[in-house]
């Protein structure tokens, strides 16, 4: 239906009824769908062309099919409006009419607290009709309310997103060791972060994070809350470390409120061992998955780099000292630095390092290959990235007595560090539940194609799936992830190639192979690819 025409008589009791009926009709309008809604309803009501113009000229919304001179006029009448001063304006041009309203009331569109504030046009063809002013001047006021509110909601969304990629920033730092610079970022947030925490690792369906997000946030108050920068289904959550019963009360109370979750628990670790503390609880995941409670802590194992001794870390200084000493030639060239923090992302995420670090795939490769060619590796081989690993943890561990002075002489080769007694002992209390199991062989296979699936299912002549069904039946009984970084694929090959020096078993050995490379089309990116291969241009 549309207004009466200005020649059309209307006493003044039916004006009334229509305006009060408009005016529920407005506010039915705003509440379906804000101001979009009512600009489609204003449209259809008055049959005319319906614009938001921005006090920059241009459009922030439309209805009704406005052409390029109706486009024109408007925008020329907003100019007008805001030149004078005034909040509200009728201007003809060409058999047509413009009328433009201030939304806010107040002169030249201006909202409050300086912020700018689009005005409401009308275009419609000579003779305006009755009431078009009255009606646009009603509509404006509901208009102003719904502009508002979906105004402060995008903010309100720029701000979350803000402290979101904030957050995400400053587990990025403490990862990477750098405390005091976290510390100074985390100071304009809230809360502070702990001296001393338990790292929580809460894994989702990945539609249900933000969900879980805001109920991790509530249930947890003095927590850090961050969603996982490399998986979509893992929310993030540092929380002061507790003691006895109160330690576990967190993860249970997480557990218990969110349907379809796990929940993994670190130990208590200090905040500069924060990445110590997210693989801790990444690989108390695999634990919680057969506890009918869904959540589990941390359970101590010993680390090969301490079994070993402190003659690995001579042993890691010499290997690491191509990688150390290399200076970069131009000031946008990785320094030894980035590419040791890009070399242990690599290592620890796979492909999906590239969202941890924010650098293409092509960066993350390029960095990679010159780590290869520094230290004389290749990374597409497990027994080179194993190597490396273990180099680069005996360099990061700060537990007693690996800092001390590295022993006088040249350093063991690790094949002599292997074959200890201590050592044998580690590889064969860690590989048992396997062995026992019958299912060594499966490892070992998946070991020696450099846990690739492809190849360890066309040897084992199975399919895919049931190798992988296999390996996660591995990862129950050792309690360790295998089929998602971080991986301890790593140690297993440690292990088997421990025994393998003392002719114990048959496992893996480290003889060079042809590159195994990836089916063209494979997305190593995916969330459950074992594939330990960086992408190659």
């Amino acid at each position: 239906m549309h207004v009466r025409s200005m020649q059309e008589p209307e006493s003044a009791s039916a004006r009334r009824d229509r305006r009060a009926e408009d005016i529920l009709a407005m506010q039915r309008a705003a509440r379906a769908d804000g101001s979009g809604s009512l600009l489609r309803w204003l449209a259809g009501r008055t049959g005319a062309g319906v614009l938001l113009i921005d006090p920059d000229g241009a459009v922030a919304a439309s209805a009704g099919g406005c052409q390029a001179p109706d486009l024109a006029l408007a925008r020329r009448a907003a100019d007008e409006l805001h030149a004078r001063g005034l909040n509200s304006l009728m201007l003809d041009a060409d058999c047509r009419t413009v009328v433009i309203v201030s939304m806010d009331g107040n002169s030249g569109g201006r909202a409050h607290q300086g912020d700018a504030a689009p005005v409401l046009a009308a275009v419609t063809p000579q003779p305006v009709p009755d009431g078009l002013p009255v009606l646009l001047a009603d509509v404006s006021s509901v208009l102003d309310l719904c502009w508002r509110l979906e105004h402060a909601e995008a903010r309100w969304r720029r701000l979350e997103r803000a402290e979101a990629r904030n957050r995400e920033a400053v587990l990025h730092l403490l990862m990477s060791g750098h405390v005091t610079t976290a510390r100074q970022i985390a100071s304009l947030l809230e809360p502070a972060l702990p001296d001393v925490m338990r790292f929580h690792v809460v894994e989702s369906p990945p539609h249900l994070r933000e969900d879980v997000v805001r109920r991790c946030t509530a249930l947890a108050p003095g927590a850090w809350v961050v969603r996982c920068p490399v998986y979509p289904d893992h929310v993030l959550v540092l929380a002061p470390a507790e003691s006895g019963e109160a330690a576990s009360a967190l993860a249970s109370t997480l557990a218990g409120a969110l349907d379809h979750c796990l929940v993994g628990v670190s130990d208590s670790v200090p905040l500069h061992e924060t990445a110590t503390g997210y693989e801790q609880a990444f690989r108390a995941l695999v634990t919680a998955r057969g506890h009918a409670d869904r959540w589990a802590t941390f359970v101590h194992r010993p680390d090969p780099v301490l079994v070993i001794g402190p003659e690995l870390r001579h042993w890691a200084r010499q290997l690491l000292a191509p990688l150390h000493g290399h200076v970069a030639r131009r000031p946008q060239d990785p320094d030894s630095e980035e590419l040791s923090l890009t070399a242990a992302s690599w290592l620890t995420f796979s492909a999906r390092a590239a969202a941890l670090l924010k650098i293409h795939r092509n960066t993350l490769s390029a960095r990679l290959r010159q780590v290869e060619i520094l230290l004389t590796l290749d990374l597409d081989r497990l027994p080179d990235q194993a190597v490396l690993t273990l180099a680069l943890r005996a360099e990061a561990q700060r537990a007693e007595g690996l800092d001390a002075a590295p022993p006088s002489g040249p350093p063991a080769q690790l094949d002599d560090l292997l074959t200890s007694p201590a050592v044998l002992a580690w590889a064969h209390g860690l590989l048992r539940p396997v062995d026992e199991s019958g299912l060594g062989p499966t490892l070992d296979t998946w070991l020696r194609h450099d846990a690739r699936l492809a190849p360890t299912a066309a040897e084992l002549s199975l399919s895919t799936t049931a190798v992988r069904k296999r390996l996660t039946r591995i990862e129950d009984l050792l309690e360790r992830p295998l089929l998602r970084p971080p991986s301890d694929r790593y140690d297993l090959w440690i292990a088997r190639r421990a025994l393998l020096l003392t002719g114990r078993d048959a496992g893996p050995g480290t003889r060079r192979a042809p590159r195994c490379r990836e089916a063209e089309g494979t997305d190593v990116s995916d969330a459950r690819t074992t594939t330990a291969s960086h992408p190659r241009s």
